[in-house]
């Protein structure tokens, strides 16, 4: 029954998740897994989940049932000699980690790097028209984001390649299905990364500039500053989640769109639709499938009670897609009244700090691209990450006319 309700290993499921989901919200929407975690389907319960503060986001602090495994045993020794992440912390510690960062990712200061996403996307796309064609990952969704996260931190582009590797390597470990030799190659890009990041971050306390690094090492709240460590827990964070989803999201954004030419066109044609579109592309196909909460009290859904320390997983693509929120959901409506209301990017204290630099970097990304190029096809096929908890295109070939 379980693996018949949901199985993310199934290759059907890995295809095309929301049909799965769809039966997952009818027959059992708080569903026990063989594991003993629970999967929480329903856009009411997984809103209400990400929002309660009867959860906690820490799972090694907050989790009573986690099984003994090898790949746990690691993850618990990695986390013991690092900061955590302002993802994997409660409040007060998040809190306090989230107040001093913030300050460098105001709206106004996401709003001045408009013009050099823009800037970035253009190169790309002259060098795109030369050919008349275009690998959409590897050209344009990947780097344009890596090199923004880049420029906001100041950092020099000699190693950027090397930093990229790095980066991917320390995403691939936080999968579920990450094995040993997963954690021990990420641990070993973290300690090449943070090698690189401290003397960098030495150096710029020295001779601050005006970027984010030098924001957040001057950023202060109650006298409080940033530890070295935490700064450069921030800095892996602002690789990791700061260019993976908006990698994803242009990706299977831009492939919904191929698969709705009716919208493309609608979108190419009609600016007034730029503040909101990219809303429902998060909607239709978001990059973070799931996220992991765990009750500090007993919780109920319905008539399931859920013990405290277990581990719940919200479904945010299955919120994303019901019926009881979004009328007809499996359709991209790019002017859908409430698409705003996707949890694509989580909800509550943890709601994604980076959020509007996503939708920049994507909405400019994707609309310089299909006014640009008036025909815009596949001519390849469509290859697809090999990921549970993160769901998006690695390979997307384009013709361009």
């Amino acid at each position: 029954m379980s693996e018949l309700l949901f199985n993310p290993f199934d290759p059907a499921f890995r295809a095309d998740p929301y049909p799965f989901y769809a039966r997952l919200r009818e027959a059992a929407p708080a569903y026990r897994t063989p594991f003993g975690s629970y999967v929480v389907s329903r856009y009411q319960d997984v809103a209400w989940t990400l929002r309660s503060n009867d959860f906690s986001r820490d799972v090694e602090k907050s989790a009573k049932f986690l099984p003994v495994t090898p790949v746990r045993d690691k993850r618990t020794d990695i986390r013991s000699v690092r900061s955590k992440s302002i993802l994997n912390l409660d409040p007060p510690d998040h809190t306090r980690l989230r107040t001093i960062v913030s300050k460098a990712f105001t709206p106004t200061a996401i709003e001045r790097l408009g013009p050099r996403v823009a800037e970035l996307v253009d190169g790309v796309l002259d060098a795109a028209a030369e050919r008349g064609t275009m690998e959409l990952v590897d050209e344009l969704a990947f780097p344009i984001p890596f090199q923004v996260i880049c420029d906001l931190l100041d950092l020099p582009g000699d190693r950027s390649e090397e930093i990229r590797d790095w980066s991917q390597l320390i995403t691939a470990s936080l999968e579920p299905t990450a094995t040993v030799d997963d954690l021990e190659l990420a641990g070993d890009a973290a300690d090449s990364l943070s090698a690189y990041l401290i003397p960098i971050i030495e150096g710029r306390r020295k001779n601050l500039g005006d970027d984010v690094l030098s924001g957040l090492l001057v950023a202060e709240d109650a006298g409080d500053r940033l530890t070295m460590d935490e700064l450069v827990s921030f800095v892996f964070l602002l690789f990791v989640a700061g260019h993976e989803t908006t990698v994803n999201l242009i990706g299977n954004g831009m492939l919904a769109l191929l698969n709705h030419p009716a919208e493309l066109v609608r979108w190419r044609d009609d600016p007034s639709l730029d503040t909101r579109a990219c809303d429902e592309l998060l909607r239709f196909d978001g990059p973070v499938q799931l996220t992991v909460r765990i009750p500090i009290v007993d919780v109920r859904y319905g008539d399931v009670e859920i013990p405290a320390g277990t581990m719940v997983n919200t479904v945010l693509g299955s919120a994303n897609h019901d019926p009881a929120m979004f009328d007809d959901p499996d359709e991209l409506r790019l002017d859908r009244p409430n698409a705003s209301r996707h949890l694509s990017f989580a909800a509550g204290i943890h709601y994604c700090l980076g959020s509007s630099l996503a939708k920049l970097e994507a909405t400019t990304a994707i609309t310089r691209l299909i006014r640009r190029f008036p025909e815009v096809s596949r001519c390849g096929d469509v290859e697809w990450r090999d990921r549970l908890t993160i769901r998006g295109v690695s390979r997307l070939p384009l013709s361009l006319r």
